[in-house]
């Protein structure tokens, strides 16, 4: 069979909703490797917040902060941080307009404001995780690959004129990541797929959510999760059952990988 390159979203996809892994796609992941197939995560999670998932499934390949940083066999080979000029700026606005902001680097998150408490801790809830601690400086001990900012939807595209060198994705209704203009989960997947000798038409992806819509309509075979939005699975060639009725498992088995 010739070797394919399959990534994996977290939350909504290799996560059910009670944040654990179905057995299903224990099974399917084991089957995969097996076969001999490179096998990725590709994640908005910093490798802090994806750990436990890393260590727990045996990820030795991850691509984290929607793409801007990623790792083959536990080395990290690329990085693509945000502008720090441009970054100063931001949270220089956020802070007048009183809404929150935290810093992403690879194995922390920092908020480096006091603004929307609530908002803050229902966003990160969301992914198992609690509030985050403060560090106003921590750009200056880090290196900053993303950015979370705590706003609803009425401020929906408010920045992206003001901010060319950023592109704002919302993961939740209470927060959008930061990343840079050129920063995709599809990019580095596809620059991953060059590195190693995979062709795009062999790139299988599968997520839910709008940082996976890139690489959903990218990848040769972009598969949704039956619990993502329509507007999700329009980009892919497949949609699947959900992240809590085997829609990994029934994918693959749909396209006799397993």
């Amino acid at each position: 069979m010739k070797r394919k390159l399959f990534a994996f979203d977290i939350d909504g996809t290799l996560l059910g909703t009670d944040k654990q892994v179905l057995d299903s796609t224990r099974e399917a992941l084991h089957q995969l490797r097996k076969q001999g197939h490179l096998v990725t995560i590709a994640t908005g999670r910093s490798r802090y917040m994806a750990q436990k998932v890393i260590l727990d499934l045996e990820f030795p390949n991850y691509i984290l902060c929607n793409g801007a940083a990623a790792f083959l066999d536990h080395e990290q080979y690329y990085q693509n941080l945000l502008d720090e000029e441009e970054l100063v700026r931001f949270s220089k606005e956020l802070e007048e307009q009183e809404l929150g902001l935290a810093y992403v680097g690879l194995d922390a998150v920092k908020k480096t404001n006091s603004h929307r408490p609530q908002q803050v801790v229902e966003a990160m809830r969301s992914i198992d995780f609690h509030d985050l601690d403060f560090d106003e400086h921590f750009n200056q001990s880090a290196d900053i690959y993303q950015a979370l900012a705590f706003y609803d939807q009425s401020l929906e595209g408010s920045f992206e004129e003001l901010f060319p060198k950023f592109r704002f994705v919302r993961w939740h209704p209470e927060s959008v990541d930061i990343l840079p203009q050129n920063g995709s989960k599809a990019a580095t997947i596809l620059n991953l797929a060059e590195r190693v000798g995979i062709e795009r038409e062999d790139v299988i992806a599968f997520g839910d959510g709008d940082n996976d819509r890139e690489m959903l309509r990218e990848a040769g075979i972009g598969v949704a999760m039956g619990n993502a939005e329509a507007h999700i699975q329009q980009e892919a060639k497949m949609v699947t059952d959900t992240n809590d009725q085997d829609g990994i498992w029934k994918a693959l088995k749909e396209l006799k990988f397993v």
